[in-house]
């Protein structure tokens, strides 16, 4: 296992573990976040943790070209009355996700130094924040980070009513130019929606070009 300094370096992912750990320590600067990200890896780890880096091996993606969308939630996306916006209020989004419990998790990984790391990203251009809106009350929302190479690394979304998180990602990638959604590890949700796994190595490939 890998211990980081304060140099900003990372093992080859190669050198991962079979369940994707790749290093512990380091720090969540913005340079350190960019760099990783560039590389594969991604930060997830539980308040009172050191902060782990992962990079899994097979990687969970979306092609927005494979998107399904249901019957029924066509009829959603036809008949809602959501206003869905991208980068107004990112602090809210990545709060609420914060909030969120998820299935099989006592606490969760988004911590106060996680979240302020991201809305630094976020200042910096790195990061987006999908927003739903009714009524002018934020009601569903994702956030993650774009390098600005076609690429979108998914972090987290959030949803206080039926669908409104669906609406939020499938507006985002039907109105979105990307070529590659990274949702990193698998989920029941992202799968419904077309998210498949792919080797580690191919997906570094969309990374690099």
């Amino acid at each position: 296992m890998y211990v980081l300094t304060k140099d900003i370096w990372f093992p080859d992912v190669t050198e991962a573990s079979v369940e994707g750990l790749l290093a512990i320590g380091g720090d969540l600067s913005v340079a350190r976040l960019v760099h990783a990200y560039k590389q594969g890896i991604f930060p997830w780890y539980s308040k009172g943790e050191p902060i782990l880096w992962w990079s899994p091996d097979s990687r969970f993606v979306l092609f927005p070209e494979k998107l399904k969308i249901s019957k029924s939630m066509k009829q959603v996306l036809k008949k809602c009355d959501y206003t869905v916006t991208i980068n107004k209020d990112f602090r809210s989004v990545i709060t609420e996700c914060s909030k969120t419990k998820r299935e099989g998790q006592f606490d969760t990984w988004i911590t106060n130094d996680m979240l302020e790391a991201y809305v630094n990203l976020h200042n910096l251009g790195y990061a987006k924040s999908v927003e739903v809106w009714r009524d002018n009350k934020l009601v569903a929302g994702l956030y993650g980070v774009d390098l600005n190479n076609g690429v979108f690394c998914g972090e987290s979304m959030f949803t206080k009513e039926s669908n409104a998180s669906k609406v939020a990602f499938i507006t985002f990638i039907q109105n979105t130019n990307y070529k590659l959604i990274d949702c990193q590890v698998y989920t029941n949700h992202l799968e419904s929606l077309g998210a498949e796994d792919i080797p580690r190595e191919v997906f570094l490939e969309f990374l690099k070009t």
